[in-house]
């Protein structure tokens, strides 16, 4: 379950409510962060500026950049050991507290994690702090974090965040490249996703309210699962709900529609530390080098590489910073 729910709590606004989120997480967690984590195999480095630990959530895409920001730590002279911990709940108290130093994180997400600690588990949908405007929503992130001894790095460009395709030929049909397109096309659509869709803001009253999408109904097959983008494929149903670093989407005969009224949230990729211990401008430095290069096409490949190829975390984040020419050593 810990996969998975890491991953919902991304899109928990498409997904689950605040307090179902909660307790998904609280229920797939431990008691302690002993009971829930796991140290990589991984070598620490020879580094000679001091010890750093990496957090990742549970889930291939946090591992890779998990892995992303510990090779460019080393690489900058740091000892660096990475620790898989299930979920946000056990791994951001961690981070406060400096048992962990730095955590790739998802803006808008930690965002509303933030807000819900701080103002309360309903706030995130009574008084949210994020939005689609991703400068905005770190911004908001910031005011929550620091108080709390937290440093929120720069922001990137590469987003992990609800996403929506049709298939190739009925947009080609239909002249389709946003979700505008597809609200001012009038077509009925049935939407292949989580049954939560019905409900959620960011799901079908958000694509009906936003866009004027004339939804005619969800086929619970799941948030960006085979069966989900094989139903868009053949044409049973019109639009899946799946994430922008799915790198399956192709695969399939399946577009991206543009989110052009940003109706999803920011969570845009960036690093977030432990300011006592990892605050310092070097550290800041080797996690940009990072962060100003990624594209979320490019986080796509290296799920893909990962989960498709079987090929392991550290390889291709490896590869991909030496690609990058980021590597000194």
């Amino acid at each position: 379950m810990g996969d998975l729910v890491n991953r919902v709590s991304r899109i928990a606004g498409a997904l689950l409510g605040t307090a179902a989120l909660t307790a998904a997480l609280a229920a797939c967690g431990g008691d302690s962060l002993e009971d829930g984590r796991e140290k990589s195999s991984g070598g620490s480095g020879g580094g000679s500026k001091g010890s750093l630990v990496v957090g990742a959530a549970a889930f291939t895409e946090a591992k890779v950049l998990a892995e992303l920001y510990a090779q460019s730590l080393r690489d900058a002279g740091y000892s660096v050991s990475i620790t898989t911990v299930k979920n946000r709940e056990l791994y951001e108290p961690s981070l406060e507290s400096g048992e962990i130093d730095v955590v790739p994180e998802y803006a808008a997400t930690i965002a509303e994690f933030l807000n819900a600690k701080v103002n309360g588990p309903k706030a995130p949908e009574e008084k949210p702090v994020a939005s689609g405007d991703a400068a905005a929503t770190v911004e908001a992130l910031r005011k929550l974090a620091e108080p709390r001894g937290l440093k929120v790095l720069a922001v990137g460009e590469a987003v992990d965040q609800n996403a929506f395709a049709v298939s190739r030929e009925f947009a080609e049909k239909n002249k389709l490249t946003t979700l505008s397109d597809l609200g001012a096309s009038k077509i009925k659509v049935k939407i292949a996703a989580g049954d939560e869709c019905a409900v959620r803001p960011f799901c079908a009253p958000g694509l009906k309210k936003t866009y004027g999408i004339d939804v005619a109904g969800i086929d619970p097959k799941g948030v960006g699962t085979p069966q989900a983008k094989q139903a868009v494929k053949d044409g049973v149903d019109q639009l899946v709900l799946t994430t922008t670093t799915d790198a399956t989407v192709e695969n399939y005969g399946l577009v991206f529609l543009t989110d052009d009224k940003k109706l999803q949230n920011a969570d845009n990729v960036l690093p977030v530390v432990n300011a006592k211990d990892a605050g310092s401008p070097v550290i800041a430095a080797a996690l940009d080098k990072i962060t100003k290069v990624l594209t979320t096409a490019d986080l796509a490949e290296l799920n893909r590489k990962v989960d498709a190829e079987r090929a392991k975390p550290e390889d291709v984040a490896k590869e991909y910073l030496t690609a990058k020419g980021l590597l000194k050593k």
